[in-house]
């Protein structure tokens, strides 16, 4: 089935929706873990919408795509769910993702 480039996007938007939302509802899952396994997390995807949002010359700041994706400030997501990470992780951070710090 062919779909018009409006349908797309709407589609994809939708989409994006719905993978933020779980994300929300998915405490439980460290920004680590997601780094480790699928090569980005929550992060990744708040810069994605900011990167989104200066090219098409929106005001989004870092902070706002950050409560857009984590559902509340940043700061607030870290106190409450964000854990320590294991030794285990960090190692499987360097390993795979050599350049990715601050995740």
């Amino acid at each position: 089935m062919a779909i018009d480039d409006k349908t797309r996007t709407e589609l994809e938007a939708a989409a994006f929706r719905r993978l933020v939302e779980h994300l929300k509802t998915r405490t439980d899952v460290q920004n680590i873990d997601l780094m480790n396994l699928a090569g980005f997390c929550r992060n990744c995807l708040s810069n994605w919408l900011k990167e989104a949002a200066d090219a098409q010359g929106a005001a989004l700041s870092k902070d706002e795509s950050r409560e857009a994706v984590y559902g509340m400030p940043y700061e607030t997501w870290k106190a409450k769910y964000q854990g320590t990470a294991t030794p285990e992780q960090i190692e499987t951070m360097k390993k795979v993702h050599p350049h990715d710090h601050g995740h």
